[in-house]
């Protein structure tokens, strides 16, 4: 389909993947395409707010990675066949787009882009890189940990561990997200994909330089933003980043923490417009 065929705003509709999975996602606005890519635990509820801002300059794609929402799913999971969603849903608007990811997300975008797979420039909130010794790191066994508590279908018990061993999250807070039902039964129910998440950051989280030749194939502009309220390891993961990147930079938003794609959308939109206008 061609952008001049791109269907009406706000059509919610699907994309086919390679492996014959269904991706939803819902398309408003004109003008460039931009696809936007969910963190962990999150669904494209998560990026509505965002959707709307930049559908005011762009053609957004606001998706459900595959096993949430509305998204299919297949019995084998591996980071390539995300790759291959989103390369169907830049198909979709005519074979090129710019991607904005958050956290996990915001990795899943970067190897997408170095599989060159038809991405203009690529926008970045905080991907979780832990490129320091001493920086706080997931567990090492987290995916064991993840895999036993999911097969054993304490999906709630898996989300608890993850915000706080991995998120960093008081347990209070977690508490707190508990007494929400509807908030917790997403979250629950989004568990099931937490290995993908795992399986996307690879060994990235140990506190090791980031493998220059992993990114390579990153040749498109890209712009790396953290909030000036995070944890200082996302901006030393930031900068380690646009250090091996050919055409990179960072920006810390002053005030802003690593929800803030969900809580402050209109700080992180302008950003966002300003570097994919070029």
């Amino acid at each position: 389909m061609s952008r001049s065929q791109q269907q009406p705003t706000g059509t919610d509709t699907r994309v086919i993947s390679a492996d014959g999975t269904e991706i939803a996602f819902e398309q408003s606005g004109l003008g460039p395409p931009v696809v936007l890519v969910a963190s962990a635990l999150a669904d494209r509820s998560d990026t509505k707010k965002l959707a709307a801002l930049l559908a005011e300059h762009f053609t957004v794609i606001n998706y459900d990675r595959r096993g949430r929402g509305a998204s299919g799913d297949a019995d084998a999971y591996a980071p390539e066949r995300e790759i291959e969603d989103i390369a169907a849903l830049i198909g979709h608007v005519g074979g090129s787009a710019s991607l904005f990811g958050s956290s996990s997300g915001a990795v899943l975008a970067l190897r997408a882009a170095a599989a060159g797979i038809g991405v203009d420039r690529l926008a970045l909130y905080e991907p979780p890189f832990v490129v320091a010794e001493g920086d706080d790191a997931p567990p090492t066994d987290l995916a064991q940990q993840i895999a036993l508590l999911l097969a054993e279908g304490r999906r709630g018990e898996a989300v608890k561990y993850f915000m706080t061993r991995v998120q960093g999250m008081p347990g209070v807070a977690v508490l707190f997200m508990r007494l929400m039902p509807k908030m917790w039964a997403n979250l629950t129910e989004l568990a099931r994909t937490l290995p993908y998440d795992i399986a996307i950051m690879g060994d990235t989280q140990q506190g090791r330089p980031l493998d220059a030749e992993e990114w390579k194939g990153v040749a498109v502009p890209t712009r790396v933003l953290t909030g000036g309220k995070s944890s200082a390891a996302f901006r030393r993961a930031a900068r380690a980043l646009t250090e091996i990147l050919p055409e990179a930079d960072h920006r810390s938003l002053p005030g802003l923490n690593h929800g803030a794609v969900v809580m402050a959308p209109k700080k992180i939109a302008p950003q966002v417009v300003e570097f994919i206008k070029g």
